[in-house]
């Protein structure tokens, strides 16, 4: 599923919009996933049809929801500042639930590299 998401430090964020839900945000599938098994990865890729171009940055961490507080209030005015729409089309409430991914690992590829890129933890050098 595509999602607008936002790295702070070693915690990547993205929120549950106001567009129109089945059920409260707090009973979608994505979050009850998370609140059962928070062990997640996250694929981040570009596509163009030049392959030569190609890339992708693959992370592992452990989920969480965040629904009050400081860390909640960063992420959504992170989320703002990086998506217009989120102050215009697709507002993002104050109070919305936001998902915190603690990145423990990452691999990344391009295809201008002469290999796969080594899973490392953050915060250590490449």
């Amino acid at each position: 599923m595509p999602v607008c998401f936002v790295l702070l430090g070693e915690t990547l964020y993205q929120a549950i919009d106001s567009k129109p839900k089945s059920v409260n945000p707090g009973r979608l599938r994505r979050v009850k996933n998370i609140r059962a098994n928070p062990r997640v990865v996250l694929l981040i890729d570009e596509y163009v049809d030049d392959w030569r171009k190609l890339w992708y940055v693959l992370l592992r961490g452990q989920a969480r929801i965040v629904d009050r507080g400081p860390e909640q209030q960063r992420a959504i005015v992170a989320l703002k500042k990086k998506y217009p729409q989120y102050r215009t089309t697709v507002p993002l409430a104050a109070d919305a639930l936001v998902i915190a991914i603690d990145v423990r690992r990452l691999r990344h590829w391009r295809a201008s590299s002469p290999g796969r890129g080594r899973a490392r933890r953050p915060g250590r050098p490449a």
